[in-house]
């Protein structure tokens, strides 16, 4: 028996084959998407850090406008449900399918980052900066900036991510794996605001 199970591990880990079924282009997203998540947990856990430390901080209600980040919210997670539907059209064979949703999230990624820029543009005006602000909390937007910031660059090469798998698919080029794998990235990053705008804008 043990020398059985010995054998079977040895065959499934002497190459050649996929130890856990599953190919090395979902294995390296899963691993990529797996430190990426700890980095941004990292700078999640910073910012709590200060805020906890800080003997006052900014009420979010004076500094932000709830219901246009909400909105913002609700755009990218309606995002990701439209790729979820071009994923279940890649595992079908719709090809219609696929493309109409893959243009769909790709069109609620470039809303979300229009309007990040709004916000970004809104609070520059009042004064914010990297490292100074009206709130009396320098730390307060280098958290800001720096957080969201490195979210939208997610947001934007996710964006071109989508155009490019859009653009392979319509051509023939992109398996139902390419557009798994494109939804994958996505998810991660809608997952990762859902933590930021709880956290951020909300606590």
């Amino acid at each position: 028996m043990l020398k059985a199970t010995h054998d079977v591990t040895q065959s499934s880990w002497g190459g050649g084959i996929s130890p856990f079924a599953v190919g090395w282009n979902k294995l390296m997203m899963w691993l990529f998407i797996i430190t990426d998540g700890l980095l941004f947990a990292g700078f999640l856990a910073s910012y709590g850090f200060a805020r906890l430390s800080s003997s006052q901080w900014p009420d979010q209600l004076e500094v932000f406008h709830l219901w246009f980040i909400a909105l913002m919210t609700f755009i990218l997670i309606s995002s990701s449900a439209t790729m979820a539907t071009a994923v279940r059209g890649a595992e079908r064979g719709h090809r219609a399918t696929v493309l109409r949703f893959l243009l769909l999230t790709i069109v609620g990624g470039l809303v979300f980052l229009g309007m990040q820029a709004y916000e970004w543009t809104t609070l520059i005006r009042e004064g914010a900066r990297l490292y100074s602000n009206p709130w009396g909390v320098p730390q307060f937007t280098g958290y800001f900036f720096l957080t969201t910031g490195f979210h939208g660059s997610h947001v934007f090469t996710g964006v071109l991510i989508l155009s490019i798998t859009a653009v392979r698919w319509k051509k023939g080029l992109s398996s139902a794996e390419g557009v798994e794998l494109t939804g994958l990235y996505w998810h991660f990053v809608d997952l990762v605001w859902v933590f930021i705008f709880t956290l951020f804008y909300l606590i």
